[in-house]
């Protein structure tokens, strides 16, 4: 096999077509653009236009609720924590809290403040002070011998 040899294979690339070229070449006069009107012009056409009926995204009803004041954390695990103290990136010896995880690139943006998850494991005695924990979260920190102070209490699911 020489380079020259080297052909794509039969029908793999089409020929471009030439449109609006003259009536001879078959793509001439409207170019396969159909008609005068807007869908004959370059970059206008009305998405989910239906010729005037009444389109199928007004015609279904509005669904769901997204609530004015919802809080959104940062959610951190403790395996992160534990690879970001690893590294030396943050400070067991002072309070671990979101300006902390900030400095410490384990969070990227402020948010409404952090909530720690379960996942993982934390080896290291720590005091943290953030926003909200999971409870597999706050159990595994009192099982490494540090402490959790949540700042906004979560609210509990009520019975009903």
């Amino acid at each position: 096999m020489k380079l020259n040899d080297i052909r794509d294979n039969p029908g793999a690339s089409k020929a471009r077509i030439r449109v609006g070229r003259g009536i001879g070449s078959g793509k001439g006069k409207q170019a396969g653009r159909g008609g005068k009107g807007q869908t004959a012009r370059s970059g206008v056409r009305i998405k989910g236009f239906e010729g005037g009926q009444m389109p199928l995204h007004r015609r279904l009803p509005k669904r769901g609720f997204t609530p004015p004041s919802r809080t959104v954390y940062n959610e951190v695990n403790l395996g992160r924590i534990q690879s970001a103290i690893d590294a030396g990136k943050l400070d067991i010896s002072a309070t671990i809290d979101e300006a902390a995880l900030l400095k410490a690139g384990v969070v990227t943006h402020p948010r409404d403040g952090v909530k720690l998850l379960g996942s993982g494991e934390l080896k290291a005695k720590a005091h943290f002070e953030v926003a909200a924990a999971s409870k597999s979260a706050a159990a595994a920190i009192e099982r490494a011998g540090g402490s959790l102070k949540a700042l906004k209490a979560e609210a509990a699911p009520s019975a009903s």
